[in-house]
């Protein structure tokens, strides 16, 4: 038997009283280490996955962002936003959230220091996130890139 007593300031003495005979017990502790177990190692999966796709979406858009840098070509800067994104979205939610969290620290960064203004921001800002959900990035790609990109 369990034995518990409860007081509190102002309030009477109550005694709980509950019976659990040792099979119950040895079952109800089976049965929430199972729980944590299974709840661990689904997390841990699923968390595993995450973080996989995640670091392979930051190395999507680093990809493209090396390659917009070797282009150097005019008026390309959108196609690399939305094939960056593209690609690390297309890893699954790890790679689409690293391609949101890296292309928003990236456009807050460059329209502080670049000077670019507001509406350079909000429209790669859109090419963004027109390749993370799944639009195809030739949308923007300017005639003439090379179709090595």
């Amino acid at each position: 038997m369990l034995w518990e007593t409860v007081s509190a300031k102002g309030f009477n003495k109550v005694q709980l009283r509950v019976r659990l005979g040792p099979g119950t017990m040895r079952l109800c502790v089976c049965v929430v280490l199972l729980s944590f177990i299974l709840c661990a190692s689904a997390n841990l999966r699923e968390g595993g996955r995450f973080v996989w796709d995640a670091a392979g979406g930051a190395w999507d858009m680093l990809r493209a962002y090396w390659d917009m840098r070797e282009a150097n070509y005019k008026n390309a800067d959108k196609y690399f936003h939305a094939r960056g994104n593209y690609d690390a979205a297309q890893r699954g939610p790890g790679g689409a959230w690293a391609a949101k969290v890296i292309s928003d620290a990236r456009e807050n960064w460059q329209s502080d220091v670049s000077g670019r203004g507001a509406e350079d921001t909000r429209a790669d800002q859109e090419a963004n996130a027109w390749g993370r959900n799944g639009g195809d990035p030739n949308r923007y790609r300017p005639p003439g890139l090379p179709s090595k990109y």
